[in-house]
């Protein structure tokens, strides 16, 4: 459907009155969606677009250096840099660029949309792709560097005509910690067998039973929960050691994956923030309800992650030592978390 009309005008009378409000906070504040924001801007600066990653991300890979945004209610992902290496999947798709890393599950990439916004510092532009419940999946902002011809030719390539259906549906409720008390020693059995962390969901699954669950049921040789304050902590150790690391911010549309060294830590009021020049990290620690130190088989030995909870048990962050094909050295992490986990038990 399209939105009625006493709907845009709420919508136009909130941007007048609150006209520096983030787009998600002036949707929460007058209890609509961001996507709804955007469809009521279509015609003017916004333009509906198809949100086929196989399609768009084509196009994004020839606008050069952007910046790539994916998020959660709890953590935002920023990374700088170029989309390369895409490959499409009817169920799973990658791009496995050198700084831009994401792992895209098209079936949620529902609702595209191109802004171009004037704002006092000139025209911002930007891909922005929304879930059936127009939560925000995944976006891509221009900057100095990007290529505006190719954002523009993505824009007439990939153009909706702008009374196109606009439907929002229900959005799911979070899955809480499921275990399945008959099954404990079979997961116990399967999660000691693996030979690869991407056999992990899938595990769990078949045993009926979810992330967070299998966390709690597996037992303390393969997870063990830390203190809340774990994920600052380790940001903080990594960022003095210089330890290369991963960290995994993602929904249920898209997982974006940060590699190498954190520097600059901004802690400001509840949020944790990684403000480096190629990647920012804006974590709520309030939001923080869970911390495990989690250990995986693997053919390469154990892969050790940090993995931090909300209070509904959606999954906010997971941060693992960087281990490349070449290079399997995650002693310096690996050493690390276990500090952490001693001094929890000291």
């Amino acid at each position: 459907m399209l939105l009625s009309s006493e709907l845009l005008a709420r919508i136009a009378a909130a941007r007048s009155d609150h006209p520096k409000l983030r787009e998600r906070d002036l949707a929460a504040a007058i209890g609509v969606t961001e996507a709804h924001l955007l469809a009521a801007d279509v015609g003017g600066a916004v333009t509906r677009i198809v949100a086929d990653p196989a399609k768009l991300i084509p196009h994004v890979a020839r606008m050069g250096e952007v910046m790539a945004l994916t998020r959660n209610e709890s953590a935002v992902h920023e990374r700088r840099g170029v989309y390369t290496g895409f490959h499409a999947g009817p169920h799973a798709a990658m791009v496995l660029g050198e700084e831009i890393d994401l792992r895209i599950f098209p079936r949620h990439w529902v609702h595209g949309f191109a802004i171009r916004r004037e704002t006092d510092q000139g025209v911002k532009r930007s891909l922005q792709v929304f879930d059936n419940a127009g939560d925000a999946v995944h976006k891509v902002h221009l900057g100095p560097l990007s290529d505006v011809a190719a954002f523009d030719a993505a824009v007439e390539a990939l153009a909706l005509p702008a009374d196109c259906a606009f439907d929002i549906a229900e959005r799911v409720g979070a899955d809480p910690a499921r275990i399945a008390e008959d099954r404990i020693e079979a997961l116990r059995h399967d999660w000691a067998h693996m030979t690869d962390t991407h056999q992990f969901l899938a595990m769990v699954r078949k045993l009926k039973m979810n992330r967070l669950g299998a966390n709690r049921a597996v037992g303390p040789q393969f997870a063990q929960p830390l203190p809340l304050d774990a994920v600052s902590t380790a940001l903080e150790r990594a960022s003095e050691e210089a330890l290369k690391i991963m960290i995994f911010v993602g929904n249920d549309g898209c997982i974006q994956i940060h590699s190498g060294t954190v520097d600059r830590l901004m802690p400001m009021g509840p949020w944790q923030n990684v403000m480096d020049p190629r990647f920012n990290l804006h974590l709520r620690t309030d939001h923080i309800a869970e911390v495990w130190r989690v250990v995986k088989p693997t053919k390469r030995g154990p892969a050790i992650s940090i993995e931090a909870f909300d209070g509904e048990g959606r999954l906010i962050l997971q941060m693992f030592g960087k281990r490349a094909e070449a290079d399997t050295d995650t002693r310096g992490w690996d050493r690390m978390t276990e500090t952490l986990l001693a001094e929890v038990m000291a």
